[in-house]
């Protein structure tokens, strides 16, 4: 199984990303917030993780190999996991994902069915199920950023505290809110109790 492409981008349209590699040229299917990341990268090297499906008619024995690509491992464990709910599949998670992440994430974690069925393809009755099986696992993705924290170690140190923070009535919205406001100082946190003991003290000044 292919789980990383590099080559040069030399086309991109709405539903894919063709990229060379030596003599070949490999088509690569993105969804629409991957596109967006890519627009700028033209005729330069890229690197994408990728997922690999069968579609097609098995009946009929007409199936062909697809490729979907993404920018960060991140949003590939994201899609992967969107799969997985009754009744979305991957073309469909391709449609639907044209938001980052963190919005879907932290929609999903907040049970905002109104917002996920604006997602195309994803109705309430979809949206519902969407909420059902993934609500409890959205905490990583929905502390992601733009740039998200380059260590692990830190990045599941954050994670921890935004779990320790729901867990004693913090809102998703609110938990969010603190560790960002921890993680833009830049400061480095050896526990997941200095990052709690960081947000209690911003909130008693």
């Amino acid at each position: 199984m292919i789980t990383r492409i590099t080559g040069m981008l030399v086309s991109l349209n709405d539903v894919c990303a063709t990229l060379r590699i030596g003599g070949m040229e490999h088509e690569v299917l993105v969804p629409d917030l991957v596109r967006r990341q890519l627009q700028s990268k033209l005729n330069e090297e890229i690197s994408l993780r990728t997922i690999e499906f069968m579609e097609g008619n098995p009946q009929q024995g007409r199936l062909v190999p697809r490729m979907v690509g993404f920018a960060s491992d991140a949003e590939k464990e994201f899609f992967e996991l969107f799969c997985s709910v009754d009744g979305v599949g991957v073309r469909k998670a391709l449609r639907a994902m044209i938001r980052p992440v963190r919005e879907v994430a932290e929609a999903i974690e907040e049970r905002d069915i109104k917002q996920l069925s604006t997602l195309p393809g994803v109705g309430p009755a979809v949206a519902e199920r969407i909420v059902a099986k993934l609500r409890r696992k959205m905490a990583k993705f929905a502390m992601m950023v733009a740039t998200d924290i380059p260590d692990s170690g830190d990045r599941d140190m954050f994670i921890e505290a935004y779990e320790a923070l729901i867990s004693i009535g913090h809102t998703p919205q609110d938990a969010r809110c603190r560790i960002d406001t921890v993680r833009e100082s830049k400061k480095k946190y050896k526990s997941v109790e200095e990052i709690l003991a960081q947000i209690y003290q911003n909130l008693r000044e």
